[in-house]
């Protein structure tokens, strides 16, 4: 029996249509027509998808001198967890409220230095008469306090998120009409997401502006005004971003696109890896300078200039990352042709 005639017969003992197999294959359905027509043959990732699906070895299915099913005999592993439509509309709207609150709290960290600063600035300024112990004594305390309602914020999402934890980090699958429903909903979606990049590309790039410009008055209040704003532009940048990544990255959760695809799990381990990196050696430079210079009022700004920075370094992770992945969807395509 030719892997063809085994496809449409685990099929039918499942119950399924072909669009039914094609939605928990993720490949349309014509690709399915074809493979069980034996006008194409899936490739390597499919066969061992099919294999998990149905439950059967792929020596059953790649082997045309096997005519009985082969059954996988793994007794001890657990069952493969299934999304329900409700389920999966739920999750969507809790991570579209997550990404105003993560968004939220992002903004929240990179601005809670801004006080500190200006007060500082302000103790330095004659025409204000602010005693430098108050303005220090101040400032730390509104940027704990900030950076400590932005840390609430993420411990609070990161409860409210632990039911659907699985989704993106352990195989699932979604029962009929889920992945159509996803589907309708990021195309919904994708002009605001564009919309958000962009403006928040724009925000990130133009944000040293305003630094600029208090350089060139060479008035130190002034120029540390512009630094405040420097920081809240990028800020309001880095929000942005993540305020339309949350939301397109859930999406990509349920579909299993994109970096949440089984073979593009390592891509996310790459962005991790980037990430770890870039923020110790941010706090190693940190350390550096001030235990060498005993300049702690200075070497603070390290970290909105590292803010700054890593969304262009991110910019350019993901940059390669989307090269990559067009790469591989071209080749796929190919094959399912």
């Amino acid at each position: 029996m030719i892997l063809a005639d085994k496809i449409t017969n685990l099929r039918k003992k499942s119950g399924w249509s072909q669009e039914e197999l094609a939605e928990k294959m993720q490949v349309s359905r014509q690709a399915v027509s074809k493979w069980e027509g034996a006008q194409t043959v899936p490739d390597l990732e499919k066969i061992l998808a099919l294999s998990r699906l149905f439950g059967v070895t792929t020596d059953y299915l790649l082997k045309d001198e096997l005519e009985d099913e082969e059954f996988t005999d793994e007794p001890d592993r657990e069952p493969v967890k299934r999304v329900s439509l409700a389920l999966a509309s739920e999750f969507l709207e809790w991570r579209a409220k997550a990404a105003k609150r993560i968004a939220a709290a992002t903004l929240l960290c990179i601005v809670a230095v801004i006080p500190l600063i200006l007060l500082a600035a302000a103790s330095q300024a004659p025409e204000y008469s602010v005693p430098e112990s108050l303005a220090a004594g101040v400032g730390l305390a509104v940027l704990l306090i900030l950076v400590a309602a932005a840390v609430a914020i993420f411990v609070s999402c990161g409860f409210r998120n632990a039911p659907y934890e699985f989704i993106g980090r352990e195989p699932f699958e979604t029962e009929y009409g889920v992945d159509g429903m996803v589907k309708e909903r990021q195309r919904a979606y994708r002009p605001a997401y564009v919309k958000c990049n962009t403006v928040a590309a724009c925000l990130c790039v133009l944000s040293p502006i305003p630094l600029f410009a208090g350089l060139v008055t060479g008035k130190e209040l002034f120029m540390v005004v512009m630094l405040s704003v420097t920081i809240l532009l990028a800020g309001a940048g880095a929000a942005l971003f993540t305020l339309a990544g949350v939301r397109w990255a859930s999406t990509q959760k349920l579909l299993k696109e994109g970096e949440y695809a089984l073979r593009d799990q390592r891509k996310i381990h790459i962005k991790e890896t980037v990430s770890s990196i870039y923020w110790l050696t941010a706090a190693a430079v940190y350390l550096a300078w001030s235990f060498w210079t005993r300049d702690w009022e200075t070497t603070w700004v390290v970290w909105p200039v590292a803010g700054i920075m890593f969304a262009a370094v991110m910019c350019l992770c993901n940059l390669f990352i989307e090269r990559d992945k067009e790469k591989e969807y071209e080749k796929n395509s190919n094959l399912s042709r």
